[in-house]
């Protein structure tokens, strides 16, 4: 991932081009066609192409804060992903696509949250929890069928399992008496880890993706220069053609 400048970016209806790297729908398939550097300590070429085929595409928009300046948009919960990168990385199997949109910096408005999308026989259900800054809370419980049909459910109890080596609270649902375990971690930062998990939830169990933030340690002066080594900045790049 690389932060890029104005010059780096063209979007039209179809296609949304942040240098080298795009995202292309062709009505059928999401195409993410990636050409980037790994950041350290594996700084190395990061080049394929990633094929998303939506089970359904959802019409769904779901307002984080009263305000609305903070949107979650799950587009497809459910679909079918193709990975050819490089360095042999070739695999196909279940994924999803979603995307936050806000008009606030997320720790404006946000201390933490918590996030996570399981499959399940029907198709797939979501949880999103936060506390916002002003100390009110976000509960929401979300199945959507593989039609794309969705319907807001009352979640099962808000369940903590083991903190990250970041030592990051982490919790998810999960059905009454049952504990939460990470299968996997994917990402394991100071103020954000994602990481598959395995729960309960209304009597079956499902392992499924999960995410945690912490907005209160993103914040802090002494965290945000670490960012740019993780994800460097080319302010200049500029389209050749």
């Amino acid at each position: 991932m690389t932060d890029r400048g104005r010059s780096a970016l063209r979007q039209n209806r179809d296609t949304f081009e942040v240098g080298p790297s795009k995202m292309q729908w062709n009505g059928r398939q999401l195409v993410i066609d990636i050409d980037e550097v790994g950041a350290p300590p594996m700084v190395t070429r990061v080049k394929g192409r990633i094929t998303l085929t939506p089970a359904a595409v959802t019409d769904i928009e779901v307002a984080l804060t009263p305000d609305g300046r903070h949107i979650w948009r799950p587009f497809a919960p459910t679909a079918h992903i193709e990975v050819d990168l490089t360095q042999g990385n070739r695999w196909q199997g279940h994924g999803y696509f979603d995307a936050n949109f806000g008009t606030a910096a997320l720790e404006a408005d946000f201390k933490t949250w918590s996030w996570g999308r399981y499959p399940t026989q029907a198709g797939a259900t979501c949880f999103y929890d936060a506390i916002r800054a002003d100390g009110s809370t976000l509960a929401l419980g979300l199945t959507v069928a593989r039609d794309g049909t969705a319907r807001v459910i009352a979640p099962p109890p808000l369940t903590p399992f083991k903190r990250t080596l970041w030592a990051l609270r982490r919790e998810t649902r999960a059905d009454a008496g049952v504990r939460p375990q990470q299968v996997m971690p994917l990402l394991d930062a100071p103020f954000y880890a994602r990481s598959l998990v395995k729960t309960q939830l209304f009597g079956e169990v499902t392992t499924g993706v999960h995410e945690a933030l912490d907005l209160t340690r993103f914040a802090k002066p002494w965290l945000k220069p670490m960012l740019a080594v993780r994800v460097p900045r080319r302010a200049r790049w500029v389209f050749k053609d």
